[in-house]
């Protein structure tokens, strides 16, 4: 059986790059090996990098999201990962958005978290590592 993973924005980004061969070969292969989950938070900072950054037509940014969901479980944001948000954010110092996924995948009960912006390999609340899938590139 697969594990359940949960995905950074960064990792959904980085699977539609036309720049970032290599992250982009890994983000798919992290869809091919495991159970992989995200938030309602990933998919809006995933459109707006895409809106933004790389001027992509909305048109297009929805059928990236269509298929984006086909394969990952999105978990919406509560007022319980709010909370938990905060207290990580006192806890740990990460940037309130980074605690924001932090608590999703804690409330997803994820044991890893892929994400190349937070400090690899720490374990969060005693269950959650901290994984950079790029970091071997």
């Amino acid at each position: 059986m697969r594990d359940s993973v949960f995905l950074d924005t960064n990792v959904l980004v980085y699977l539609y790059s036309k720049t970032e061969i290599d992250k982009r070969n890994t983000s798919i292969l992290l869809f091919k090996k495991y159970i992989c989950l995200t938030s309602t938070q990933a998919l809006n900072e995933f459109t707006n990098v895409y809106i933004k950054k790389y001027k992509v037509i909305n048109s297009e940014i929805k059928e990236f999201i269509g298929r984006i969901t086909i394969y990952c479980d999105v978990k919406l944001v509560s007022e319980k990962i709010i909370y938990n948000a905060i207290d990580l954010n006192n806890k740990y110092g990460y940037s309130y958005y980074d605690c924001l996924m932090l608590a999703s995948a804690l409330e997803s009960g994820c044991k890893i978290l892929f994400s190349e912006d937070m400090s690899d390999g720490q374990i969060v609340d005693g269950s959650l590592k901290i994984v950079n899938p790029y970091s071997l590139l």
